[in-house]
């Protein structure tokens, strides 16, 4: 019966998924069956024979396979490796080649021999590529394929490097690199221009011989792509789909990113739900969009044909049901995103009191603040709050190097004007001129540098909040360090980040804060800034009475928003509120156009920010509510 249960709730699947908590326990789940293969071989006597990745995905399961070898005795002598892919062309010894990956996060720490270490060689000469090709695929067969193969899974579907349109027969060879791959690595190699258009890669066919195939995949970010490949129909457009004709093959996932399958996202479709407060708010404006009406217009037949029988059968009518969740949703709406004063606020996302509350909104980068929540921003400034911003890092990362030199030309055309002594600012822009002149890709710009794109980006941010209406007082820049620190050394301490920022929150004492929830990359700036704050804020409710009357509300950016049933305070927009946003987002000029990391979206960021907030007043309209011009949405999080 439990079988049965399992292949009920997994039908929509066309490939076994293993699911973990996290990727911690995920990675080491996968190192244990790598350390299970070598080491039943070297009782045979045999030669284990491993096809390896790169990337952030398999970083762990290394660092699980150094720890057996250091501390469990696992060696590895006995084992041949065989990397995936290399990009094209590629030295070696380049920060971004895969032969320096490898050493760095497990060959350089193992007792592998040398010569059993085979990567596709990216100094080769174009013409000599399909020879090379040819003996790589000889090699492995010669020793008797491949015993494992992991994979990750680009957000184009690719494995290995096998883009959409590869043929799933394909050997080892030469391949042109999509556009999004190519975006997705422009910050290892400081832009995507500088990311090479070819890379050599083994083949889908010469993957699907290995005798086991694991695809690994972690976080929110590989959600969607995982969904396609594991639930989706075979297509050349995503090749990791081809991994559902093989009798070898297993996805291997945290919980993030196998959010979306059909049994984690939708589950009522697959069996039967504790139908909790919140899986009938997600499950109702669910059938609302699925069905194309309102939720006020649902029936007992919609519920019945999608799914949602049980729903009725527990919990009452489809009127009562829709009258709820229609009632909830209306609730979140608000005016006022600081509170209403002197009204009954039983009902409404905010508290009434007090009514001139002290807001503090954490902002990761420079523009994160007007970009992601513009609207409310000046809403609360206008409505007589007292206002601040912190802006929690430089952002000096994403300067083009052409406006460090416009801006020192001008500093220096100013102390012309003006008759001052310009030599030592001539001296600083002779010494910025010569390093860009040899700069390499990704490489870490000197102090002095990082300081101009730094006071860049600040006086941008100044123009933007008091656009907005904040006085001088009330804009802080924080600098965190970790955010210069890290980019010379990963191993990181945030105990002055913490530190700085409690005493920031101290100082103001704010009823209500307002922080970044993009959570997608664990390992972006966004995730560390939240961690610092929310950190700071758990230390300070050990210790300081303000903090209990404080209530933390999470924005997003201008990439995704918060799905409608995980919404608790949505705050619309005017035509003119979103004019006086998209001005206060025009200061940001660095950003204007095409900013250094524009990730993969095409888009200005004030376009998306638009398209973002009218999106969501849509949705809201589909499900049967008023109509906005706009609507930014938030989630209040508890601590």
């Amino acid at each position: 019966m439990a079988r049965l249960n399992l292949l009920e709730e997994t039908r929509f699947e066309k490939v076994p998924v293993k699911v973990y908590p996290n990727q911690t326990d995920a990675s080491a789940n996968v190192a244990k069956r790598i350390a299970a293969i070598i080491r039943q071989k070297q009782a045979a006597g045999k030669t284990a024979v491993l096809g390896l990745a790169t990337g952030a995905t398999p970083v762990k399961v290394y660092k699980e396979l150094v720890r057996l070898h250091k501390e469990e005795g696992l060696n590895f002598r006995n084992v041949v490796t065989f990397n995936l892919d290399e990009y094209y062309p590629m030295n070696p010894g380049a920060d971004q080649s895969y032969v320096k990956f490898m050493n760095k996060h497990l060959f350089d720490h193992i007792d592998i021999p040398k010569e059993n270490i085979n990567i596709p060689d990216g100094t080769l000469r174009e013409e000599d590529i399909p020879v090379f090709c040819e003996a790589y695929e000889q090699k492995i067969s010669d020793l008797g394929g491949l015993d494992l193969q992991i994979l990750g899974i680009g957000r184009t579907g690719h494995i290995g490097f096998n883009e959409p349109g590869s043929a799933p027969n394909s050997g080892t060879r030469l391949v042109i690199l999509n556009d999004l791959t190519r975006r997705d690595a422009s910050h290892e190699f400081g832009g995507k221009e500088n990311v090479p258009a070819k890379a050599i890669t083994m083949g889908v066919g010469t993957i699907f011989k290995a005798k086991e195939i694991i695809l690994m995949a972690w976080n929110e970010k590989k959600a969607e792509i995982v969904k396609k490949a594991v639930e989706g129909n075979m297509s050349a457009d995503i090749p990791a789909t081809y991994l559902q004709m093989s009798d070898n093959a297993e996805f291997v996932l945290d919980k993030e990113a196998a959010s979306l399958l059909t049994r984690f996202d939708l589950p009522w479709l697959v069996r039967d739900v504790t139908w909790t407060d919140e899986l009938i708010k997600k499950a109702v404006v669910w059938l609302s969009l699925t069905a194309d009406k309102a939720i006020l217009r649902l029936t007992d037949e919609d519920y019945n044909n999608n799914g949602m029988a049980q729903l009725i059968a527990e919990k009452g009518t489809a009127y009562s049901i829709n009258i709820k969740i229609f009632n909830e949703l209306q609730r979140t709406i608000t005016g006022w995103p600081g509170g209403k004063p002197n009204v009954d606020d039983s009902s409404r996302p905010e508290r009434a009191a007090p009514a001139r509350k002290n807001v503090m909104l954490f902002s990761p980068h420079p523009d994160d603040d007007v970009i992601s929540m513009g609207g409310t921003f000046i809403r609360l400034a206008d409505q007589g709050h007292n206002v601040h911003v912190a802006y929690q890092t430089s952002g000096n990362t994403a300067v083009w190097d052409e406006d460090v030199l416009r801006y020192l030309e001008f500093a220096l055309d100013y102390a012309g004007a003006v008759g001052e002594d310009k030599g030592k600012t001539n001296k600083i822009y002779n010494e910025v001129r010569t390093f860009f002149k040899t700069k390499r890709p990704n490489q870490t710009d000197p102090e002095v540098i990082r300081t101009v794109k730094a006071l860049i980006r600040k006086g941008e941010a100044i123009a933007g909040a008091r656009f907005v209406g904040l006085p001088d007082d009330n804009i802080h820049f924080q600098d965190l360090p970790f955010y210069d620190r890290s980019k010379l050394s990963k191993e990181v301490s945030f105990e002055d980040d913490i530190q700085q920022t409690m005493t920031l929150l101290r100082s103001v004492k704010p009823h209500q804060v307002f922080a970044a929830g993009d959570f997608a990359d664990p390992h972006g700036t966004h995730k560390v800034c939240f961690d610092i704050l929310f950190e700071a804020l758990q230390r300070l409710s050990k210790t300081d009475e303000w903090v209990k009357d404080c209530w933390l509300w999470l924005y997003r950016g201008a990439w995704h928003e918060y799905p409608i049933h995980e919404v608790e305070m949505a705050v619309p927009l005017s035509p003119q509120e979103v004019k006086r946003k998209r001005l206060a987002i025009f200061k940001h000029q660095s950003q204007k156009d095409l900013p250094v990391f524009p990730g993969d979206d095409p888009r200005e960021f004030w376009v998306r920010a638009e398209d973002r907030t009218s999106e969501t007043a849509e949705l809201y309209h589909k499900l049967g509510l008023a109509e906005y011009e706009a609507i930014e949405a938030f989630v209040r999080m508890r601590f």
